[in-house]
């Protein structure tokens, strides 16, 4: 495999994670909004992640990135509460708030900043590497 395909490769998971952490920050955003209407509620997100395969079986590649295939709204029950006091209530006396779990959402903050840093070193270390090879080149 080229260096250079290692770019690539880093690049394309740096975009993944960064697609990530954006869906982890809306979800924390939103997770004390309230609503009257369950149609209405905010719904938790998440991206799904797939495997470039299609260019790794065209092109014969051992190694292949990662791409965005979309970011589906998770199924986890709404929460509903009763609050008749509450401004947003429905005429039931009912709000509704987001299927967001924060400590779920911080965990994959943690878990995509740390796989975003990783690929930040791997793409750093495979330029070192074509560096000393230009270095070995000049001797």
């Amino acid at each position: 495999m080229s260096l250079f395909r290692v770019f690539d490769i880093s690049g394309s998971a740096m975009s993944a994670q960064s697609v990530r952490l954006n869906t982890t920050a809306s979800n924390l955003a939103n997770a004390d909004s309230v609503s009257s209407s369950i149609n209405e509620t905010y719904r938790a997100r998440k991206p799904v992640f797939a495997a470039n395969l299609d260019q790794a079986l065209s092109n014969r590649q051992e190694s292949v990135g990662v791409k965005v295939m979309g970011i589906v709204e998770t199924d986890k029950p709404l929460l509903k509460e009763f609050h008749p006091d509450h401004p947003m209530a429905d005429q039931d006396g009912f709000i509704y708030k987001p299927n967001v779990n924060v400590v779920e959402e911080m965990t994959d903050m943690l878990s995509a900043s740390r796989n975003y840093q990783t690929n930040v070193q791997v793409a750093d270390a495979a330029k070192q590497m074509l560096q000393q090879t230009l270095r070995l080149g000049k001797g």
